[in-house]
Formats: C-alpha cells, sequence, structure tokens
C-alpha cells in the first residue's frame, strides 16, 4: 500500500515539488576549543617548572573582526558533518587529528556574526601542546597559545515563584605575550519544577571575536565539571608522567591547589606505576606513572 499524505502525494511526488528555499537556512560552522598544558621556563634549575593552562587562539586574517583573536574553525562543508569539520581545522592548525574531542553545544543565535545567520556547533579538544607546533590556516596571520585564567567575580540567587534562579559572573583572562585579551561571561541557570535552563551572555569583551567568549566558558566550565568524575585531564598527559606532574595539571584546570595525599587518593585506580624515573636534574629523582586503560573514562 502506497501511503500519501493530506494532499494527496507519496513520499516520491513530495520530494519532486519540495522547495528548500521556503525556509531560510543558516550557514554552519564547527569552532573548535582546543586546550593544552605547558610548562612555564624557570631559573632555577632545582625548582620543578610550574604548569599552565593554554587555548589555542588565531588572529583572523580578514573581515569581520580583522586583526583579533578567535578560536579555530570554518564552515562546514557539503560533505562533511560537523565532527568531520572539527576534525579538519584541527589538522589543519595542529596537524594532528587522534586526540580527545567532545561535542560542546550548538549556539544558534540570529546575529551572532555580522556577516549572516551562522550556527556554531562547537567542540572541545585536549591535545599534548608538547609534541605541537602549531601553523595559521588561510583566514588567519598568526597561531598561538594563550594563557587561560577563569575566575569567578559575582554570584547571586534570585527566589522565584516557581524555582529559583542562579548565576555566576566570571572573568575570563588570556594572555600571550604582549596581547592581553579580557571578557566578563554571565552564567546563568534557572531551575523550575518543570525544568532547568542555562545561558551565557558576554557582559563585556575585549579583544575576542564574534562571540567566542561564550564558546570558551562553556569548554571551562565542561572540563572542570568533568575533572571530578572522570579520566579526563590524562588525556592532557604525555605517555609518561609524575604524579606530582598530573596534580599540577588537575591543579591548573580547576583552578585551585589540592591537598597531595587527598589528590593521590582519588587518581590511584586512574594510573599504574612503571620501572622508569625521571632523570635527574637538580632534584631527586621520580617514578613515572602511565594511564590505566582498564579505567579510563
Amino acid at each position: 500500500m502506497t501511503l500519501r499524505d493530506r494532499s494527496g502525494l507519496t513520499e516520491e511526488e513530495f520530494l519532486q515539488q519540495y522547495d528548500a528555499g521556503d525556509y531560510e537556512r543558516p550557514s554552519v560552522a564547527a569552532d573548535m576549543v582546543i586546550f593544552t598544558v605547558l610548562d612555564s621556563e624557570v631559573s632555577n634549575y632545582r625548582k620543578l617548572p610550574e604548569k599552565g593552562l593554554k587555548l589555542l587562539l588565531i588572529r583572523r586574517g580578514g573581515h569581520p573582526y580583522l586583526g583579533g583573536w578567535a578560536l579555530p574553525g570554518g564552515f562546514v562543508r557539503p560533505y562533511e558533518t560537523t565532527e568531520q569539520a572539527a576534525r579538519r581545522e584541527l589538522r589543519e592548525e595542529t596537524g594532528l587529528d587522534q586526540v580527545y574531542m567532545e561535542q560542546l553545544y550548538t549556539f544558534s543565535e540570529p546575529g551572532r556574526d555580522p556577516r549572516t545567520w551562522v550556527m556554531s556547533c562547537s567542540y572541545m579538544a585536549l591535545i599534548d601542546g608538547s609534541k605541537v607546533e602549531v601553523q595559521a590556516g588561510d583566514d588567519a596571520d598568526q597561531a598561538a597559545w594563550f594563557d587561560v585564567s577563569y575566575k569567578l567575580q559575582l554570584e547571586q540567587k534570585e527566589l522565584l515563584e516557581d524555582g529559583i534562579r542562579r548565576s555566576w559572573q566570571y572573568e575570563l583572562l588570556l594572555q600571550q605575550g604582549g596581547h592581553t585579551l579580557l571578557a566578563v561571561v554571565e552564567k546563568q541557570t534557572t531551575f523550575t519544577s518543570a525544568s532547568t535552563r542555562t545561558e551565557y551572555t558576554i557582559v563585556s569583551n575585549d579583544g575576542l571575536a564574534f562571540d567566542h567568549a561564550k564558546l570558551i566558558a562553556c569548554a571551562i566550565e565542561r572540563l572542570r565539571g568533568k575533572l571530578e568524575t572522570t579520566s579526563i585531564a590524562l588525556h592532557l598527559m604525555p605517555e609518561l608522567f609524575t604524579l606530582t606532574q598530573l596534580q599540577q595539571v588537575y591543579e591548573v584546570i580547576a583552578g585551585r591547589e589540592l591537598l597531595k595525599a587527598a589528590f593521590r587518593r582519588k587518581v590511584t585506580h586512574l594510573v599504574e606505576e612503571t620501572d622508569h624515573y625521571t632523570e635527574p636534574a637538580g632534584h631527586r629523582p621520580s617514578r613515572l606513572f602511565r594511564r590505566n586503560w582498564e579505567n579510563i573514562t
């Protein structure tokens, strides 16, 4: 039996007369929030290098936001999925493909791009930056790792008739060489008996293109949230590492210091010791560990 719709059309007949132009269609982009952790230089060779959370940004070589800094990304091509486009952008900027990557959120506000209606399907990637030499793509003048700081500035709550609304304002500070980018992002979550809704709003912005401050804030929140319940931080580590190095990575993501004993109890099932040690370089050699793949989540 051939099924027909209310107009008496079969599916084949419907598709023959269907006009995609009846609905305005947005362009779709894939934007990448790429994090790594790198050592800072120290003048005292006896002191262990401190680690810092880094974010890859590109300086735009064309309009709009000419000369501004933005996340790596580009438009999805007709033959690609958004994930394939994101991996292509990742390869073009870092030369890497097989890395941890997950979808964050789809940002679809009509006014987020001055050119036209552009929806951004954003992704977060974690890479070992020591193995990467970043390079700018075709539409960029420069690509660089920026130091990341994301600090809570203000917290408020408002009682509603059927729930509560909580808001947090964060200062997002990105620095590299002589470049300083500063934004204030508000995260607002409304809890009611029927639903929970979270929105990000850019309160102020100096130096970041488009609405990328929101994408970065969303990624940092995701990374910090998964730090407590998964082994996500291990994707930022080399094959062999010390427990001190791993703790430093946890601390730079969380934005706070952790107690050594409590931390080691927390990660003991995620790592396994090896017979290798660090080379003596002004301080005592430390045992090297690797991931325990059976417990990676």
